[in-house]
């Protein structure tokens, strides 16, 4: 039963046996002002964004600054290709091309090495195990330079490689440690009654485990693929030839590009960036439940 203490101000409480709107009291104003006020806040660089993708090159830049264009300038995103000579079309294809496979490898081998831990018991499991998680205390910049190397040995500098490849082998700690903290919680009993029956591991783990897995699997999914698309980093080590480019970085040329003889671009700029921004935005929403519910069970909330 809702009471006066907890109740939502606007909602229907039962005090003694009739029935009163509960009212506004000062802290829950002032509560309901600070989020209004710090959404605001947060949501302003998406709307100046937005807004700055349909403004002339003029609005960009006067003073005072501009909220809304005179005329919304539709054509900017068309520009975006054509100023590129439809570069900017090779960067979408190249990182989805990169994210797939960068995505799908980190899940697979990850799923894989977490079953290992959380399913079997050999000697060294746990040692392993720590020494696994104890790479995440290793800052990226560690390993760039050894990277680099081992790739410019392969004659993979310049290409799409480095980028997908390193995933297909071990997925990082940090999905080995939630997946095998979400197989903690499976009972073992269905793995047990599958052998009985003659299954084998491998069978267990994909038509099994995998498919209850799911909320974990997914929210690999959603932070590898965020992972994948924003960076920025590795393209910038590896790729020198812009039709290589991902968008993270392909964006950067916006910033000074050759033939724009000194026009203004960050109209363009501000448009590549909504196009760029919003394909991770649909996959979070859309899977939004699956990612709290996967964080949840997997014992890493707080």
């Amino acid at each position: 039963m809702t009471t006066v203490e907890n109740a939502v101000p606007g909602t229907l409480v039962q005090v003694g046996g009739t029935h009163r709107r509960a009212g506004w009291r000062a802290t829950d104003i002032l509560i309901y002002a600070a989020l209004g006020f710090f959404t605001v806040i947060f949501a302003f660089p998406i709307f100046w964004t937005v807004s700055s993708s349909l403004k002339a090159p003029y609005e960009i830049l006067s003073y005072p600054p501009v909220l809304f264009p005179a005329v919304p300038q539709w054509q900017n995103y068309v520009t975006v290709f054509t100023k590129t000579n439809f570069l900017f079309l090779h960067w979408i294809l190249n990182t989805i091309f990169v994210v797939c496979l960068g995505t799908l490898g980190a899940v697979l081998s990850s799923s894989l090495v977490a079953y290992s831990f959380a399913r079997f018991r050999y000697r060294g499991r746990d040692l392993i195990f720590l020494i696994t998680l104890g790479t995440m205390m290793l800052p990226a910049q560690v390993t760039l330079i050894p990277q680099y190397i081992i790739w410019s040995k392969f004659g993979f500098v310049n290409t799409l490689y480095p980028l997908w490849l390193p995933q297909w082998f071990g997925g990082g700690a940090f999905f080995i440690f939630l997946m095998r903290q979400f197989l903690l919680t499976i009972p073992r009993e269905l793995d047990d009654a599958a052998l009985i029956d003659g299954a084998s591991r491998f069978h267990i783990f994909r038509t099994i485990l995998l498919p209850l897995c799911i909320p974990a699997l997914a929210t690999m999914i959603i932070i590898s693929f965020l992972g994948n698309w924003d960076d920025y980093l590795t393209p910038l080590i590896y790729l020198n030839s812009q039709e290589k480019f991902t968008l993270s970085l392909g964006l950067s040329v916006f910033r000074n590009f050759p033939e724009t003889g000194g026009e203004p671009m960050q109209h363009l700029l501000m448009a590549a960036t909504v196009m760029t921004a919003l394909p991770p935005v649909i996959l979070f929403f859309a899977a939004q439940r699956y990612f709290v519910r996967g964080i949840v069970l997997s014992g890493i909330k707080g």
